[in-house]
């Protein structure tokens, strides 16, 4: 829900600021009491450079707290973050490691209330309190961006488990031996079913030519593939660009361990990064409950030509299944800190 252009600030409504940390983009939000966002901001994430990712979150909070008075921040931060929520303790794709970061943000940004979150239970609670999952006591969201995410709210409840990543799919390793993570693992979901997963199918059909050719095309022009390129081109529908993306599909799907009965909750929300950001939610009786895994499933290697420009890329839709979810009865749930 979006205010109109050129809305001025109600003086009744209480003010908070949004901030998400991805691998590509950090982008900010200046949010009302009732979920409206009224103005927003983007930054490109400086890569490598954990100092200077907290200086653009910096930049952007100044920016968006010219407006008026703000009841405090929130920062969605990727990786796993500790029970007082105030360090990250460590992200595969960005370097930081026990980083106090609300500390830093705090030295920069005096007087304002942070909380930091994962970037996926963030998400999740949104979901729950003004999105997709409204009107639900159980939801289970799953974010595929740069990386894999995921979160689950069960009894009304964030479940969080070890270090505030009790739903982080994105690292369960279901290809032994598989492609090397950012996290120091193999075989990991991410490596299969992520934005980056996407471009590694698409660059892959560019060298081969082929069907490849348009994906090719704007690497040359471009200097290399990014996300939007490729999306252009799907939105075209380019043979290889299609290609690509029922690859990304087989690996987020098949590759997804499967939910067993007693764990499926009433609904099952999924959100994709931009472009294009788009966010669905389903309920148990549209989906299988078999809880059989495909963890075993083989994978297409890297050197598989896929179909010449002649061929017609197989048409048959990748299997949907509900995001992995582990069992929340041994845990004791938290909820998210008011902010």
């Amino acid at each position: 829900m979006r205010a109109p252009p050129g809305r001025w600030l109600d003086s009744w409504l209480v003010h908070a600021i949004g901030i998400d940390i991805g691998g590509t983009k950090i982008a900010g939000g200046l949010v009302a009491e009732d979920g409206t966002i009224v103005r927003q901001e983007r930054r490109p994430t400086p890569a490598g450079d954990g100092e200077a990712i907290i200086d653009a979150v910096v930049e952007i909070v100044q920016s968006l707290r010219a407006d008026g008075e703000i009841a405090g921040v929130g920062v969605a931060a990727p990786g796993f973050i500790d029970a007082a929520q105030s360090t990250v303790y460590y992200t595969p794709n960005i370097p930081w490691r026990s980083e106090p970061l609300r500390a830093d943000l705090s030295a920069q940004l005096p007087g304002l209330d942070i909380t930091i979150d994962n970037d996926a239970n963030a998400a999740g609670w949104a979901e729950y309190r003004f999105g997709a999952g409204r009107g639900r006591r159980d939801m289970t969201l799953l974010t595929v961006g740069t990386g894999v995410g995921g979160a689950i709210v069960t009894e009304g409840r964030l479940f969080r488990g070890g270090f505030g990543a009790g739903a982080e799919i994105g690292h369960m390793r279901v290809v032994p031996g598989g492609l090397p993570c950012g996290c120091g693992q193999r075989g990991c979901i991410e490596q299969y079913g992520s934005g980056r997963a996407l471009l590694r199918y698409a660059n892959e059909i560019a060298d081969q030519r082929g069907i490849g050719q348009a994906l090719a095309a704007a690497r040359a022009e471009h200097g290399e593939l990014d996300g939007h390129h490729v999306y252009e081109l799907i939105v075209a529908q380019d043979p290889g660009a299609l290609f690509a993306l029922r690859e990304l599909g087989d690996g987020s799907g098949r590759r997804q361990p499967r939910s067993a009965p007693c764990s499926i909750p009433s609904s099952s929300c999924s959100a994709a990064g931009s472009p294009p950001r788009e966010t669905s939610c389903s309920s148990p009786s549209a989906r299988p409950t078999s809880p059989t895994s495909r963890r075993g499933a083989s994978i297409r290697s890297p050197t598989s030509r896929p179909p010449s420009s002649s061929t017609t890329p197989a048409s048959s839709a990748p299997p949907t299944s509900p995001a992995s979810t582990r069992s929340p009865a041994a845990h004791e749930p938290h909820g998210i800190r008011d902010a």
